[in-house]
């Protein structure tokens, strides 16, 4: 890697960026079909990054992006705290093994520490050991089972949000 690594958090001027994160996505977990066929509008990512529930941090190199990290603050109901969901993490190959997630990571602590959330969560595939051995080394290891729902609409409802069963 050459040059030095800038490490920040993207503001609604930032389209460019993200878009870039959205390559190295998905080039780094092989998955174009979820970062690049279907692309949101340039307005709709402005809007995403200006929103104080979205956080996107991004390393650059000699103004491309090597590294990004996206993620979710979510307002909890049980107390009044928020928890950060860190939702993707890459880092490009030719820059891996030399800080720069870790980088991210400290930038997204002190984002949540300033806007008083409780705690960063993220989850890690089995076989993903160097991606284990990163979150081991800043974390508290939780196992976890992960299930994915699918949405389903309503046939027909109540007046009170219901649904109606024959």
């Amino acid at each position: 890697m050459k040059g030095n690594v800038l490490t920040r958090v993207l503001g609604s001027e930032d389209v460019a960026a993200l878009r870039q994160m959205l390559d190295l996505f998905a080039e780094a977990f092989d998955d174009p079909e979820s970062y690049l066929r279907h692309p949101p509008d340039d307005a709709y990512l402005a809007a995403l990054l200006a929103r104080d529930t979205f956080v996107a941090v991004a390393s650059l190199c000699e103004g491309r992006v090597v590294g990004g990290l996206a993620g979710y603050v979510l307002p909890k109901f049980e107390q009044a705290r928020s928890e950060f969901y860190i939702y993707d993490l890459a880092v490009a190959e030719a820059c891996r093994r030399q800080g720069v997630a870790t980088a991210m990571i400290e930038t997204l602590q002190h984002v949540a520490a300033e806007r008083g959330i409780y705690v960063i969560f993220v989850q890690a595939d089995y076989g993903d050991d160097p991606a284990v051995a990163l979150y081991t080394k800043l974390g508290t290891r939780e196992d976890v089972m992960h299930f994915d729902i699918a949405p389903r609409r309503r046939a027909a409802s109540t007046p009170d949000g219901g649904t109606k069963r024959g």
